[in-house]
């Protein structure tokens, strides 16, 4: 008998997937634990094992295309089986239902309406009067009654089209039209750029800086791509984010004079084992977040849940978005370890070789812009976490130290906070935290820490 095989579930937040590509033709022979095909979800491409022995009969999607989750992606069975049947209970599922009741009105003119915007024929009359002739008349009053709109603006054209209509008139203003006259301008010549191609004084001033030379044609243009599934995803998940948790935001200043000297001595004594401060800063948010547990917490909706453990997502950018690989037990783990981990994330993010237990279980996320030369900026939460800390860029600036005015380098980092779970003195005592543990480096680095 025919096995079906479904569009699969690759991760908690798939929706659909694309075929990415086949690995087998319809007529090829199939084993279990067999690639079948390639399936791009919402954060990576991944290869899909048959669970069947057989004979590929069909191929539900084609490569290339998307598909819903449990939708039919392939049959397998033995050679010669009819599946007319399958395909067809498979094509009714896929339709979609008709309603089963249509409300009906009469418009003014006595037409009966059923709430579309296709008139309804009128009733056939007894005798030989052909059944297309309501179809015609319907099909007519439609073109009539609704007319194509016109567009939002006039697409633009050469200087000699919009000059010249086909009624030869030129649509000039009246000054417009005396300012060629004076200058000896055959104003079919200039190009208009007033309303519907009219002709304004400007025109004549830019016709004459141009050298006499009619100004040339300028053509938009714009290209459209589809909508990759990880975008999608992302622009879901924001959204709800954004539109369902309230947000506030909490900057603080930290000096990173110390860090960056704690950094240069352990990457002189660990080398190659090279840390970055990205790395400094998972360490100090792993540390704080012990501290502060409320701020490493999750809205429930009817409950608040406190995690005990710490999973910290760092968001790497990829070329269709952002994804968000975790660091677990960020607390427990030196800066090397973490380092590497977060260095092979990124390297196997851009390769879309992440598996969905590496972006899954996040308790708190850092987004960093500071490589890009932002100075701050704030972010959106990361479901299911409370809280996402922002990193900006370590500025070369004037600080006050002992009441002199000395170079120093400061670093922004602002805290999104969901205000149904985190309170302003919760958020600020965690940055506190967050500070205290980069200005002062000695105290995360540890033997074991490093």
């Amino acid at each position: 008998m025919a096995e079906i095989v479904t569009m699969p579930k690759l991760s908690d937040t798939m929706t659909e997937g694309v075929v990415a590509a086949w690995h087998k033709k319809v007529g090829d022979a199939v084993k279990s634990g067999e690639i079948l095909a390639e399936i791009e979800t919402d954060k990576a491409t991944m290869e899909f094992e048959s669970y069947y022995d057989g004979v590929l009969l069909h191929q539900g999607v084609a490569a290339g295309k998307a598909a819903p989750v449990d939708s039919l992606l392939a049959i397998i069975g033995k050679k010669g089986e009819d599946i007319s049947a399958i395909l067809k209970e498979a094509a009714s599922n896929a339709a979609p239902p008709k309603s089963e009741t249509a409300t009906s009105s009469v418009d003014p003119s006595g037409r009966q309406s059923t709430g579309s915007d296709t008139p309804v024929s009128p009733p056939k009359k007894d005798g030989a009067e052909s059944s297309q002739k309501p179809e015609q008349k319907s099909e007519a009053r439609t073109a009539t009654s609704a007319p194509a709109p016109a567009p939002a603006f006039a697409p633009m054209r050469t200087a000699t089209a919009e000059a010249a209509p086909a009624n030869g008139r030129v649509k000039a203003s009246p000054l417009a039209k005396r300012l060629a006259e004076e200058r000896g301008i055959d104003i079919a010549r200039v190009r208009g750029t007033g309303d519907d191609g009219r002709i304004t004084k400007h025109d004549i001033e830019s016709y004459l800086a141009g050298g006499m030379a009619p100004a040339a044609a300028q053509v938009e243009s714009f290209t459209e791509v589809p909508v990759s599934q990880m975008r999608k995803t992302i622009a879901k998940r924001l959204a709800e984010s954004k539109f369902s948790a309230p947000h506030f935001y909490l900057t603080i200043a930290v000096d990173m004079g110390n860090a960056m000297a704690a950094r240069e001595a352990i990457n002189k004594a660990v080398a190659p084992d090279k840390i970055s401060f990205n790395d400094l800063v998972v360490k100090a948010c792993a540390m704080a977040l012990r501290q502060h547990p409320k701020v490493n917490s999750s809205w429930l909706g009817d409950k608040i849940r406190y995690n005990e453990h710490v999973h910290i997502g760092v968001a790497v950018a990829v070329e269709e978005g952002l994804l968000v690989p975790v660091v677990r037990f960020a607390d427990t783990k030196s800066l090397r370890t973490i380092g590497a981990e977060v260095r092979e994330f990124a390297k196997r993010a851009k390769d879309k070789k992440l598996q969905p237990q590496d972006w899954e279980g996040n308790t708190f996320t850092i987004s960093n812009l500071g490589m890009f030369g932002i100075d701050e900026f704030t972010a959106i939460i990361n479901p299911p976490d409370a809280c996402i800390l922002a990193v900006g860029a370590i500025m070369d600036t004037a600080v006050v130290k002992g009441g002199a005015v000395v170079p120093g380098h400061i670093m922004k980092v602002t805290l999104s906070c969901d205000h149904r779970v985190v309170d302003g003195v919760t958020g600020a005592m965690f940055l506190n935290s967050v500070r205290d543990s980069l200005e002062n480096p000695v105290l995360m680095l540890g033997a074991a820490s490093i």
